[in-house]
Order: C-alpha cells, then sequence, then structure tokens
C-alpha cells in the first residue's frame, strides 16, 4: 500500500479529523479573502482593508461549525446561512463568511436526495442573496452579491453529483454482490445434482449386480453337494457379475475425476443398445426376461438412453428381488412421436417391484429402498413421467416417458403424454 493510500485509509477511518482538517482550510481561506480588496486600483489587492472584529469572531464561528458537518448537516447548514446572514448586516468591510454555509449546504445535498437538496439549496440561495442584495453595504447588483448566488448554487448542484455517484457506486457493488451470491448458489445447486446423480447411479450398479450375485450364490450353495457342475457354473455366474459391477463402478467413479486426468474413462455409458446384455445377465440369473423394441432405430441424447437403461435395470432387478420364484419378465421399448416409451411388467405374486406387501402401495420410501425414487429423478430432471403400481391379476408395471430432445418437447409434470395411461 502507498503511502497515499495509507493516508487515504486513515482519514477514512478518521471522519471528524478530516473534517476538522477541512474546517481549518476554509478558516484560513476566509480569512485571507477578508483581506483582498477586490476593486482596487490594479487589480486585486492584499492587505489593504481589515476585517472588523466581529466579522473574525463570525468567521472563527462559522469554521468550527463545519467540524460536526457528517453528524448534523441540516443543523450545521442552518448555523453557517445565520452567521452568513449576520455578518451581510454587520460586516463592513464584508468578510466571506458564507463560504462556510457553501461547504454545509455541499454536505446536506450529497447526504439527502435530490428533491430535498434542490429545495434546501434553492431556499439557502434566496436567503442568502436576499440579505447580501438587501443589507449589505455594496449596491444590489454588485459582482459579490451575483457571486454568493452562484456560489451557493454550485455547492447544491456539487453535493447532487457526488449523491448520484455514490449510488451509482453502491447499486453496481450491490450488483456484484448480488452476481456472485447467485453464481455461488448455482455452483452449489449442481454441485448438490451431480452428487445426487453419482448417487442414483452408484445404487443402480449396486443393487443390479448384487442381487445377480446373490442369486447365484444361493444356487451355487443349494447344488454344491449333488450338483457340483451347477454350482461351478453359478459361480462362474458370480463372478461375472462382480467382474461387470467392478468395472461400472469404476466407470461411475471414474466421473469424479478431471477431464484431464489420464486415468479418467473414455468408454461411453451404457444405454439402450445394451438392452439384450442386460436381459441376458438376468436369463442367466433365472429371470425369464422377453424384450421387444419399435423405437425405429431412434438416436436417443446421452442422458436419454442412460436414464431408460438404467430404468430397465432397476426394474429388473426389482422383479428379480421381490416377484418371487417362477415369474416372468416383459421390457418393451416403443417410440410415440416425440417421445420413448419404456414399459417392464412382470406377472409374479410376491412383493411389488417397490418392495411392499401390501398392493397398491408403491411409495418407494415405505419399501426403505432408493430404486423407485431413483428412477422419478432421473425421469424428472429430463421433463418425462413415471408411472408405477400393480397390475391387475398380479405384477407390477412401470412406465417411463421420455422426451427424445431433452431441450425440446418436454413433458411437464403433471401433465398426461401421448400413450400415457389415465
Amino acid at each position: 500500500m502507498t503511502p497515499l493510500e495509507r493516508a487515504r485509509c486513515e482519514l477514512k477511518a478518521h471522519p471528524l479529523a478530516l473534517d476538522a482538517g477541512l474546517a481549518a482550510g476554509v478558516l484560513v481561506c476566509m480569512v485571507a479573502g477578508s483581506f483582498a480588496l477586490p476593486h482596487g486600483t490594479d487589480g486585486v489587492t492584499w492587505g489593504i482593508r481589515t476585517p472588523a472584529p466581529l466579522s473574525l469572531l463570525l468567521m472563527l464561528l462559522a469554521a468550527a461549525a463545519l467540524v460536526p458537518r457528517r453528524r448534523a448537516p441540516r443543523t450545521v447548514l442552518a448555523l453557517t446561512c445565520t452567521l452568513s446572514v449576520v455578518e451581510c448586516v454587520t460586516g463592513d468591510p464584508r468578510a466571506p463568511v458564507a463560504m462556510s454555509a457553501v461547504i454545509a449546504l455541499y454536505t446536506v445535498a450529497s447526504t439527502t436526495d435530490r428533491t430535498t437538496a434542490f429545495r434546501v439549496g434553492l431556499l439557502t440561495m434566496t436567503v442568502l442573496t436576499a440579505a447580501a442584495m438587501l443589507f449589505g453595504p455594496l449596491p444590489w447588483y454588485a459582482q459579490e452579491n451575483l457571486g454568493v448566488l452562484a456560489w451557493t448554487g454550485i455547492g447544491a448542484t456539487a453535493g447532487d453529483a457526488v449523491r448520484s455517484r455514490r449510488a451509482v457506486v453502491r447499486a453496481m457493488r450491490e450488483r456484484a454482490e448480488r452476481a456472485e451470491r447467485t453464481r455461488e448458489e448455482e455452483a452449489r445447486r449442481r454441485v448438490a445434482e451431480e452428487r445426487l446423480r453419482i448417487a442414483r447411479d452408484l445404487h443402480d450398479v449396486v443393487a443390479h449386480h448384487i442381487a445377480l450375485v446373490n442369486v447365484q450364490a444361493g444356487v451355487a450353495a443349494h447344488v454344491m453337494d449333488k450338483r457340483p457342475d451347477q454350482a461351478k457354473e453359478a459361480l462362474a455366474h458370480v463372478r461375472e457379475a462382480s467382474r461387470s459391477a467392478l468395472s461400472e463402478l469404476r466407470a461411475t467413479v471414474g466421473l469424479l475425476r478431471q477431464s484431464g486426468d489420464p486415468e479418467a474413462p473414455t468408454e461411453p455409458a451404457p444405454g439402450l443398445s445394451l438392452l439384450e446384455e442386460l436381459a441376458g445377465t438376468f436369463r442367466s440369473a433365472g429371470l425369464p426376461v422377453e424384450v421387444a423394441r419399435a423405437d425405429q432405430g431412434t438416436r436417443l441424447p446421452a442422458a436419454v438412453d442412460l436414464a431408460a437403461y438404467r430404468i430397465v435395470q432397476e426394474a429388473l432387478t426389482n422383479v428379480r428381488k421381490h416377484a418371487g420364484a417362477g415369474a416372468r419378465a416383459e421390457v418393451s421399448v416403443v417410440r410415440v412421436g416425440p417421445y420413448i416409451e419404456v414399459t417392464v411388467v412382470d406377472d409374479g405374486s410376491g412383493e411389488s417391484a417397490s418392495g411392499n406387501t401390501a398392493p397398491g402401495n408403491t411409495a418407494p420410501e415405505a419399501g426403505g429402498g432408493h430404486g423407485l425414487l431413483g428412477m422419478r429423478e432421473r425421469v424428472g430432471a429430463l421433463g418425462g413421467t413415471l408411472t408405477t403400481g400393480p397390475r391387475y391379476g398380479g405384477g407390477f408395471r412401470v412406465h417411463a416417458i421420455l422426451p427424445v430432445s431433452t431441450t425440446d418437447n418436454r413433458v411437464e409434470g403433471g401433465t398426461t403424454a401421448p400413450g400415457e395411461p389415465v
């Protein structure tokens, strides 16, 4: 920090000292001006006239009144104007006591609104100019009288200009602070959304593969003694499911890496192109799955493609966990106008796909899991709709409608999209 900046900071920290210095400077200027003869034979001459003792006293009082100008600006203005009027009536020769009133008027104009500054400035100009013209020793048209009018107008105008500039700077600072707060809130919101998305992916990956591992491990334990070949096959499925789980977990956690990290994943996120492979993993775990597609090779945005895949994955995982032995599942993917419809149904007679034993209770929270909640969050983030619930006659149904384009043709929450059952 330079010495000038340090001195400026010190003055801002001690405004009373600054005002005392200003008052001393104004006093020096008034005393010096009282010794000048403005109409000498050779122009302005010094030391020709001597101010009266009363004028010196009025100048001293007017300067002292400027010290508390920040605390009581209107009171200081009224006091300096009174001293200036007294000097106009009694001073002979005249002394520039009105200089203190100009400083006080500037202070009032810089600390109040424009309307008040205009009214106070007009009143001050009228009173001081009228007193100088009517009661002063000089003719009413003397330039000193017109100077009082001009200087009071300058004081009020300068004060209003400073006030306007301060207001502009304050508004700019507030806008900058508000923009900074908005950026911080947006950053926190994006971080929260990203954490939620990663949590959904981790849940889907872990729930799917752990469910398969659990089933195959149970099969291996059941047939280990009587049919070791089938147990080996089940253990091979366990090994394959665990390898797939580790691979997907590595890819999901890798999303947290920086884009320039050489270890960041480069493979694309799973999508509906892997739907047959996904169904195959469930078939190998003993769940018959039929897949029907009528999307005519639609190319989906990455977010929609991933969401559709995860919905099918989670729905089939719930079928395997809750639908009971002998259940069958059907998966259909259909393009309907600007939407893609994904449906997973089963004919199980056990617990519903949400994990609730009570039929018709489809709230994801009631089952203690996050599967259906994660589905709703995925679909809602894309502007689609999701309906889940038990089927008439047994089983469970998951039906998602996703927009083919994530920027256009959005399905607003609560609106029935084309093809959605009412």
